[in-house]
């Protein structure tokens, strides 16, 4: 098996998630703290052509690049060549009740029906605790008066799943058969087969779509200033979007950059009151309202190296001077492996019996964001978790 190396750092949700598969392979690693030992950041941006993000994951001679490139080579069946594991067999296991996702509304489905005796199974999905996991500070969840970082949050909620026996399984769905019970699922040749089933499965992060923004993706361009925030220290960067998420980014990058541009199309944000008077108020953030991102600049040598954007209103375009730009625009449900089996509306998202977590096929339930265009919170998440393990409860007790 070929030498595996990554470069990473601590809170780097990223970092864990690339971890996460590696391990679920049984693949030894060795693993290059860029924080612990700064030298090792020079030697991370050498052998990786400039690229200002981790991870940096290297499988003997080939550069792979971050975790979305080394899930890339495991969605389109590469990676085990790469790494020399043989192709497997297909496997099969039954439970009576499965939970697709990690956030906050699976673990809590999960621990109300592991203590309602049903032995659930979680299949994590791809981001292994799902959003909170880029979360630096969660300050509204219930029970933490000082608040709590998003990744501890969850590692606390997986043992707290864990402590009730639930069955934790790393993996992502590629395949559905929800016409007749037992339900079926896959995670490449695995199959897994249930009674009932809940769809947690959460959102992914937008991206604004320029093509520019996809060339200098990992070198200047981020999806998480948690994990690359450490890259542009004393250096002016920009943020764009309006809500939670982006004026917690702005407010985290505000403690370790020059200067902050918070770039948001409308003139009003939607996040909450609190952070909307943090964000403001901040001596190191300028917001540009009715702005948008008209182009990354930048060259192969240095990647980005300034950001042009445009007022929606007048039209006018100007350079900010801005070495980094952290996107958080929004999120897209996760149900691309439901079309044409369970309801959705236009923007795809499931559509609940109102007044429970019942989908349109009998034993299938939803929560969390992958159900919730409306509040998309860690705490409503966890609510409609439970929701979710009670109706599975008694939908199940109903059938025995």
């Amino acid at each position: 098996m070929k030498k595996v190396v990554i470069f990473s750092k601590q809170q780097c949700p990223y970092c864990v998630k690339a971890k996460e598969l590696l391990k679920s392979k049984d693949v030894p690693f060795e693993e290059i703290r860029i924080d612990d030992d700064p030298a090792q950041r020079e030697v991370m941006l050498e052998r990786a052509q400039g690229r200002k993000t981790v991870p940096q994951i290297f499988i003997g001679d080939t550069h792979v690049g971050g975790c979305d490139d080394l899930y890339a080579l495991e969605e389109n069946g590469e990676l085990n060549a790469l790494l020399g594991i043989e192709a497997g067999q297909q496997t099969s296991r039954h439970h009576r009740l499965i939970i697709l996702g990690s956030g906050p509304a699976g673990y809590t489905a999960a621990i109300y029906a592991a203590r309602a005796n049903l032995a659930p199974a979680i299949i994590t999905g791809m981001t292994k605790g799902g959003q909170l996991t880029t979360t630096t500070e969660v300050d509204n969840f219930p029970g933490f008066p000082e608040g709590i970082d998003g990744n501890e949050l969850m590692q606390r909620m997986e043992e707290q799943a864990l402590r009730f026996d639930t069955e934790i399984h790393f993996g992502h769905i590629d395949r559905v058969d929800l016409a007749a019970r037992p339900f079926k699922v896959w995670e490449g040749k695995s199959l897994f087969t249930c009674d009932a089933l809940i769809v947690a499965t959460g959102a992914t992060a937008k991206y604004i779509g320029l093509e520019s923004e996809k060339k200098y993706m990992s070198r200047g361009v981020s999806a998480c200033a948690t994990c690359d925030g450490f890259f542009f220290r004393n250096q002016p960067v920009a943020v764009v979007g309006g809500g939670d998420t982006a004026l917690e980014e702005a407010l985290y990058l505000a403690g370790i950059c020059e200067k902050v541009y918070l770039i948001h199309r409308r003139d009003a944000f939607r996040a909450s009151h609190a952070m909307q008077q943090r964000a403001i108020a901040h001596p190191k953030i300028e917001i540009l309202w009715d702005t948008v991102v008209d182009e990354v600049l930048g060259d192969e040598q240095q990647g980005m190296t300034d950001l042009r954007v445009k007022n929606v209103n007048t039209g006018a375009t100007r350079e900010l001077g801005t070495t980094g730009l952290f996107i958080a625009i929004g999120h897209t449900p996760n149900t691309t492996l439901f079309t044409g089996v369970l309801d959705m509306d236009d923007s795809g998202y499931l559509m609940t019996t109102p007044g429970s977590s019942k989908m349109n096929i009998a034993g299938v339930f939803a929560c969390g964001d992958v159900m919730d265009a409306v509040y998309r919170q860690a705490v409503t998440a966890a609510g409609t978790g439970c929701m979710a393990a009670i109706d599975a409860e008694r939908w199940l007790a109903e059938q025995e």
